[in-house]
């Protein structure tokens, strides 16, 4: 018999010279540099630099942001980032990005997130003149006008008394953060650390992480766009809702579209809801979804105290294997959901397309996913304050990996989650090499990603740079 073919013997020294890791996870120090988020980072944060010695403020959060999209857990990992200086320069020690954070009140937080703002209006701009533009949402077939935003709450479970650390509703205990993402392309426009205990359903809550995320929004966009809020059932308060209508007010054209608890008098509805009066629901490419209706239930409905227009829609479908029902589920044999939209009829689009646009908030739950393996997913600190950077240091990663998808990439790696970004192109190793007075970073000739991360680091050379 013929043996299966062994790997070849290997003989392992640690003498090597001239060989780096995480060469890709340049790409994202460079593209921090080309947005103009260092600079502004530093402009933010240089009364916490009084002598101006020391490591710049602005580049520690920088590195801290990079080594969280790279896919770091705690400050030591910044070792993976100091240790490599001929990639990525003078990298801060543990302590001493430890202890910037410590230093940084809710002012400093507050300059954070407007750097944050300024380096996202460059890479729009960027991205624009790139011929790429802000990506349309779509829904059923259709491209959604303007920009959505999906807002939502998680649990992070702590294993340790941390500052404001507090039983969860669903029995562990740890933290209960809201977060805003852009769906159009995945960025993450804000964030609020909170509690364990904090409410799911908070309106005030909602109402500042939704006015921090439209502050996210460059002045053209957001004055010049329609722009979509999204909630599961948690951002159904009328406060909240209020809200959003009244930042019409201020030139912001904002439409709601919310999840909504099913009560008594929805149930009462619903069992009225003549047959005929039910058409069959959508998929998000526009064909018909099985087993699946959408009904209106505007005018079957109290809606006292809600903005004027609000209109209830339900859908009903048979319940997949494993699906959580209600005893009202359970007794019709089918599952239901429903929601409320300010989008008017007919110019907003049937109840079958504002149902299937309002499904698509299910991807925030991905966004979630992602973002625990990008920062926030674990707090290192047991104060409070720290951790609430180290929330917008996540946010921030997130956002360079959503840039480096939407300007340096093409095809399935602009669209590809983290993890793949992580193991096809930062995390590759290369050779070091000197010549002609340049570095020069050699990616293997046989990886099988290497030009799309050549291309990248092209492309990003050829990104127009912030003036000043």
């Amino acid at each position: 018999m013929q043996g299966i073919g062994l790997r070849p013997k290997i003989y392992v020294s640690a003498d090597g010279s001239g060989v780096v890791g995480r060469a890709g996870t340049r790409l994202l120090a460079d593209l921090a540099d080309a947005t103009g988020l260092t600079a502004a980072y530093s402009t933010a944060l240089r009364p916490l630099r009084p002598r101006g010695t020391g490591h710049d403020p602005g580049r520690i959060t920088t590195d801290l942001a990079v080594m969280l999209a790279d896919g770091g857990e705690a400050f030591a990992d910044l070792a993976v980032l100091r240790d490599q200086a001929e990639v990525f320069g003078s990298v801060a020690s543990t302590p001493t990005a430890w202890r910037l954070l410590a230093d940084m009140d809710e002012q400093a937080l507050a300059s954070l997130r407007s750097a944050r703002a300024s380096a996202r209006e460059v890479a729009w701009l960027q991205a624009a003149e790139n011929g790429e533009g802000i990506p349309a949402a779509r829904a059923a077939g259709r491209v959604l006008p303007g920009l959505v935003l999906d807002l939502d709450a998680t649990l992070v479970a702590c294993h340790s008394e941390k500052e404001a650390a507090a039983p969860t509703y669903k029995g562990g205990f740890g933290f209960h953060p809201l977060v805003c993402f852009l769906a159009n392309t995945g960025e993450a426009l804000s964030g609020q650390l909170r509690p364990g205990n904090a409410g799911a359903n908070t309106a005030s809550d909602h109402i500042a992480v939704l006015d921090q995320a439209l502050a996210q929004i460059p002045d053209a966009h957001r004055h010049g766009t329609d722009i979509l809020v999204r909630t599961d059932s948690a951002g159904s308060a009328k406060a909240f809702l209020a809200h959003v209508r009244d930042l019409r007010k201020r030139g912001i054209r904002t439409f709601f579209s919310v999840g909504y608890a099913i009560t008594e008098p929805i149930r009462r509805a619903i069992r009225a809801m003549p047959d005929r009066l039910w058409h069959p629901a959508l998929d998000q490419d526009g064909t018909l979804r099985d087993g699946t209706e959408v009904a209106e239930l505007t005018g079957m409905v109290d809606l006292g105290g809600y903005p004027a227009g609000t209109r209830f829609i339900v859908r009903r479908e048979r319940p997949h294997p494993g699906a959580q029902l209600s005893l009202f589920d359970l007794d019709e044999g089918l599952r239901h959901q429903v929601f409320l939209t300010d989008t008017p009829y007919p110019g907003g689009g049937s109840a079958q397309f504002l149902e299937v646009r309002h499904r698509g908030h299910a991807t925030v739950e991905d966004r979630i996913r992602c973002g625990k393996t990008t920062g926030f997913g674990r707090f290192p600190s047991r104060d409070f304050g720290v951790n609430a950077v180290w929330l917008e240091l996540s946010l921030t990663a997130i956002d360079l990996l959503a840039w480096t998808c939407l300007l340096l990439l093409d095809g399935e790696m602009a669209t590809a989650e983290p993890k793949k970004l992580r193991h096809r192109l930062l995390h590759v190793a290369a050779r070091l090499t000197r010549g002609g007075r340049r570095l020069r970073l050699r990616i293997s000739a046989t990886w099988p990603w290497r030009h799309e991360l050549a291309t990248a680091f092209h492309r990003l050379a050829s990104l127009p740079r912030p003036a000043g």
